[in-house]
């Protein structure tokens, strides 16, 4: 790609996520230039903004409609991926979301087919899939290391958000169900939700779980409103059968280890941090492969995403971890959920749901500042098959020169 070539990109949310992952990796991209970022609670924008040297604003809209922004980074509470996802493509820019890409599988469809319609690329950031260890694991399953997978299990728990996210204590909006929508299982299962299916490129396609609120407390010294433990069986679509848990009471070390059984033998991910993939094969033989680390809360590990993000836009491609996967990874956490409240084997609806999508342009109504009361029941999903959208062939690579334009800051409100 040639170097004048540039991504300007706009941030709305600034947590940790934020902090750490889009922005701090965005800032070493020679082609992404941060433009602005908002959050509504603005000290914390100021902060980034400290770090990273992009202009603050004071409104959504001043990130959705700024025709000098090309790319969003939505990295806001869960309640609000659809709505400003939508809002940013129908403003002609490309978005990367954060996971989970949306509180239902309504919502996920029409940010999908929201995104196809109007040409747009949307990308879900499930970051375990490009750490070291996995790219790895992934190579090694191709090639038959194991034999034939059988079966997995698979956990990612640490001892909760309040000790990561910018909240720092027991109010903070992942504990909160309108804003959440989902505890422990939205935070860390859907990530191995994504990553199972990536590594053995199979669906999951049915699901069984246990989920429930165990420890954590709110500031009023309540039960949160959200799980904070869940324990689940999946079944692949080829018959590969794992178990998943995931807990935000895992106080101590971080657990985010994987093991996949094989005819052949055994791989272990993520156990022995010098030898982040171990493989044991049943004639004995002993394989350890010292490649990179998996990233913990308090030891971070550059991600790639934002980078692989750039690269799509810039050469026109597909992004690889798009919508559809995002889709199946919430469409599995959805599955666990219905289990645990029906206390039956659920299936999984990895189809999307039959919506119908505006894609006329128009901007977020919603005002900046959170709403106090909780959104309404979310309606039961209902099992419908859609047409699955084609796939279309990468496009050659093309100069997407842009004119730096400089950036005028929104007028603070009065």
């Amino acid at each position: 790609m040639a170097k004048e070539e540039l991504v300007r990109f706009g941030i709305l949310g600034a947590g940790s996520i934020a902090l750490f992952r889009h922005a701090l990796e965005l800032s070493q991209n020679p082609y992404a230039k941060l433009v602005a970022v908002y959050d509504p609670i603005k000290s914390r924008a100021e902060y980034l903004s400290s770090l990273y040297h992009v202009p603050v604003v004071d409104s959504e809209e001043a990130i959705i409609n700024n025709k000098n922004i090309d790319a969003v980074c939505v990295c806001t509470p869960n309640s609000e991926h659809a709505r400003l996802t939508i809002a940013c493509l129908k403003a002609g820019k490309d978005v990367l979301c954060e996971k989970p890409m949306a509180t239902n599988l309504e919502d996920a469809s029409k940010m999908i087919l929201t995104a196809e319609k109007l040409g747009r690329k949307l990308m879900i950031g499930h970051n375990q899939c490009l750490m070291s260890p996995h790219l790895k694991a992934k190579k090694l399953l191709q090639e038959g290391v194991i034999g034939k997978v059988m079966t997995f299990r698979t956990a990612f728990g640490h001892g909760g958000p309040e000790t990561w996210s910018q909240d720092k204590g027991p109010h903070t909006w992942f504990f909160k169900k309108e804003k959440a929508y989902v505890g422990c299982m939205g935070d860390l299962g859907v990530h191995k939700c994504y990553l199972i299916p990536w590594l053995l490129g199979t669906d999951i396609v049915e699901a069984a779980s246990f989920v429930a609120t165990m420890d954590k407390k709110n500031e009023k010294g309540k039960p949160i409103t959200v799980d904070d433990n869940a324990v689940c069986i999946l079944k692949m679509s080829d018959g590969v059968l794992g178990q998943l848990t995931a807990s935000w009471t895992y106080y101590g070390p971080e657990d985010n280890i994987t093991t996949i059984y094989g005819t052949e033998g055994r791989m272990i991910l993520g156990a022995n941090p010098d030898y982040p993939v171990e493989v044991y094969l049943k004639n004995g033989e002993v394989q350890k492969y010292k490649v990179g680390a998996v990233a913990t809360n308090t030891v971070q590990v550059k991600s790639g995403i934002p980078d692989l993000f750039v690269d799509c836009i810039l050469d026109d491609i597909k992004p690889p971890f798009d919508g559809i996967k995002g889709y199946k990874a919430l469409a599995a956490v959805v599955a666990c959920l219905e289990s645990n409240e029906t206390g039956k084997i659920c299936k999984v609806h990895n189809e999307l749901m039959p919506v119908k999508v505006d894609a006329a342009p128009a901007v977020a109504k919603k005002a900046s500042v959170p709403a106090k009361k909780a959104p309404g029941k979310k309606a039961p999903i209902k099992k419908a098959v859609a047409k699955k959208a084609p796939t279309k062939k990468a496009a050659p690579a093309k100069k997407a020169v842009t004119k730096k334009v400089p950036f005028k800051k929104t007028a603070k409100k009065k």
